[in-house]
């Protein structure tokens, strides 16, 4: 079981990279004016889009495999394991936006400015510390 947390943390953190990073690509994005820039910019971040959710595979896997085969967070007292759930769903649909908000630059129709792809940054920061505390705390 150790190795599979163990196997399970690598992944989330690597993903999380990936969910951090990508949205700063973006920002840059939405300021940038040159062609030859901007084609750079989206290589890099559709690159990195494929690897991430390549990275979020495994790491939702073995967390599925730690909740329903091992049984971590099931049962009463659990109810942290609901909200930590919840939290991986809105990242999985954060991860998703950040694929249609690429899209969006790549077909030339990005409507948004820097300042908003820079608050649009933090919400991984927010849910990684509810998910931190869900998980370190277990709060109920």
């Amino acid at each position: 079981m150790l190795w599979i947390k163990a196997f399970h943390i690598l992944f989330v953190i690597s993903w999380f990279a990936g969910l951090f990073y990508l949205p700063r690509i973006l920002v840059n994005l939405a300021m940038e004016n040159d062609a030859t820039s901007t084609e750079r910019l989206l290589l890099m971040a559709r690159k990195l889009y494929r690897f991430m959710t390549i990275l979020a595979v495994p790491a939702l896997a073995l967390g599925l495999y730690l909740w329903l085969v091992i049984g971590i967070g099931r049962g009463p007292g659990n109810g942290w394991m609901h909200a930590k759930l919840l939290c991986v769903v809105l990242l999985l649909g954060y991860h998703h936006a950040c694929g249609s908000l690429l899209k969006k630059f790549e077909q030339g129709k990005n409507t948004r400015s820097h300042v908003w792809f820079r608050w649009f940054n933090e919400v991984p920061v927010l849910l990684l510390l509810v998910v931190l505390i869900l998980v370190v705390v277990k709060p109920f």
